[in-house]
C-alpha cells in the first residue's frame, strides 16, 4: 500500500507540474531514496523520503459500516485504520544551486497546497477506489522533531526542504461478514391471551 502511495504522488507531481524545468534541464526525475549525496542518481529530482509511518489516533472510528443487499442480507465492516504517512521533500540539482532547488520546491509546495484530497484520477493501485479519499494534512513536520537532527543521524547535509503529511485508510479487515437483515420486529409483550 505504501508503494501505492509513492506511486500516486510520482503520478500527481508528473501529471500537474509538467512545466516544472526552470532553465535548460530537460527532465526532473522523482526519487525516494534517503536524501544524501550520492543516492540521488538522476539530477535535477524531486525526492520524496518516507520517514515516518503511524495510526492517525483522532481519526481512529470504532463504527462499523453496514450495506444492504439485494439478497436480503447486507455486509458488515469494520472502519479502515487512519494511517499518517509523513514524507521529507528535497529538491536536487546538478550544480550548487539554491535558487533551482527554491524554485522546484516552490512548484511543489504550491502543488500540495492546492490539495486537501488526492484527486481520485490519479490514485494508484490500492488506493483506487479508496473512501475517504487520501488527504493532505499538512505541510508542517508533525512527527519530525527536529531537522537539524534528521540531517545528522542520517549523515547528510542540511538542505532546504518539505515536510508533507498525507492520510490514507488501510482495510483493518480481509473480508466483509455478511449478516441477515431484521426485516419485521414485533413486540410480543403486550399480546393479550
Amino acid at each position: 500500500m505504501l508503494d501505492d502511495l509513492d506511486s500516486t504522488l510520482e503520478q500527481l507531481i508528473t501529471h500537474e507540474l509538467p512545466g516544472l524545468n526552470k532553465s535548460t534541464e530537460t527532465t526532473v526525475a522523482i526519487s525516494f531514496d534517503m536524501p544524501i549525496e550520492g543516492s540521488i542518481k538522476q539530477k535535477p529530482a524531486i525526492n520524496l523520503f518516507l520517514y515516518d509511518v503511524r495510526e492517525n489516533l483522532e481519526l481512529r472510528s470504532s463504527e462499523w459500516s453496514v450495506q444492504r443487499l439485494q439478497n436480503g442480507t447486507a455486509v458488515k465492516k469494520r472502519s479502515p485504520a487512519r494511517i499518517d504517512c509523513s514524507y521529507l521533500i528535497t529538491a536536487w540539482v546538478n550544480s550548487d544551486d539554491p535558487q533551482q532547488e527554491h524554485h522546484i520546491l516552490g512548484e511543489v509546495m504550491k502543488l500540495l497546497l492546492r490539495y486537501k484530497t488526492l484527486p481520485a484520477a490519479i490514485l494508484q493501485g490500492s488506493l483506487k477506489g479508496q473512501e475517504p479519499l487520501p488527504s493532505g494534512v499538512s505541510l508542517r513536520s508533525s512527527y519530525l522533531q527536529s531537522l537539524g537532527e534528521f540531517w545528522q543521524a542520517i549523515g547528510g547535509k542540511p538542505k532546504a526542504a518539505l515536510t508533507y503529511t498525507v492520510t490514507i485508510a488501510v482495510p483493518v479487515e480481509e473480508a466483509a461478514t455478511e449478516v441477515p437483515l431484521v426485516l419485521d420486529a414485533r413486540n410480543e409483550l403486550f399480546r393479550v391471551l
